[in-house]
């Protein structure tokens, strides 16, 4: 069996400060507001190694996914959500269910290796397109997480890319 992920989560996803962050990131002014201060959260991520967010202790289990950009050839870094399974992690390229797909998701699939940074720790990984078939049952991991994905997912038209983390 490969070696767990660390699975730690800054607060309470029950708490109502939670509920209200998540009832905000799934309308368009929420959604515009998170993609605004995403540049401020991934420098807070990348200094504490994914430990704190911007966003503060609503339970969220957020990453920072570095890959390697598909035209550039330089690391991308994006804080990300995640669905943690033991020695899997999963993540789902939903762009706030805009029209295109995230950029990061063209450069996993571009070149799969990639490194997290989650809770303290930064991973080497690979990263694997779930197949359709098994999509839906992940989805309904991530609206566990934030009811906002169901919002994405009808916000548009294209198919979610959702992807597996594990170990290199």
């Amino acid at each position: 069996m490969a070696e767990q992920f660390p699975d730690r989560q800054w607060g309470s996803r029950t708490n109502i400060l939670s509920r209200a962050a998540n009832r905000f990131a799934a309308t368009k002014p929420g959604s515009w507001f998170i993609r605004t201060i995403t540049p401020l959260d991934r420098a807070l991520l990348e200094r504490t190694d994914a430990k704190f967010t911007v966003l503060g202790p609503i339970g969220a289990p957020v990453i920072l996914l570095t890959s390697i950009g598909r035209k550039s050839g330089r690391p991308r870094t994006q804080p990300l959500l995640y669905v943690h399974d033991g020695d899997t992690l999963y993540i789902i390229g939903s762009n706030f269910g805009q029209e295109h797909h995230p950029a990061w998701t063209a450069n996993l699939l571009a070149n799969p290796s990639a490194t997290v940074a989650i809770a303290g720790e930064r991973i080497p990984v690979t990263a694997t397109p779930i197949p359709a078939t098994d999509k839906d049952a992940i989805f309904t991991r991530f609206v566990d997480i934030t009811g906002a994905y169901a919002a994405y997912r009808d916000r548009t038209t294209r198919d979610l890319r959702i992807f597996a983390l594990t170990r290199t």
